[in-house]
């Protein structure tokens, strides 16, 4: 979920969600069957990532990703 709180912008909120489905669809293989939900809680700065949709937003947003996945295979 990405709430227009976090992120005010219809293009960012969209950048965003395609890095979750990308990031998620490298990790389906190794997860088990599940649902699972990804909730934006803070804004990634306006000032820090100028452009809606900037490659250093992305990558951001892909970095936190992972480690939030890899974080999740390790637990049982």
């Amino acid at each position: 979920m990405v709430p227009k709180r976090w992120a005010k912008r219809a293009v960012t909120r969209n950048a965003i969600k395609r890095q979750i489905y990308t990031v998620s669809a490298d990790f389906s293989p190794k997860q088990r069957h599940a649902a699972f939900v990804v909730r934006l809680r803070r804004d990634f700065s306006r000032k820090v990532y100028l452009s809606a949709s900037s490659d250093l937003l992305k990558q951001a947003v892909r970095n936190e990703l992972l480690a939030l996945m890899q974080e999740g295979e390790r637990q049982p």
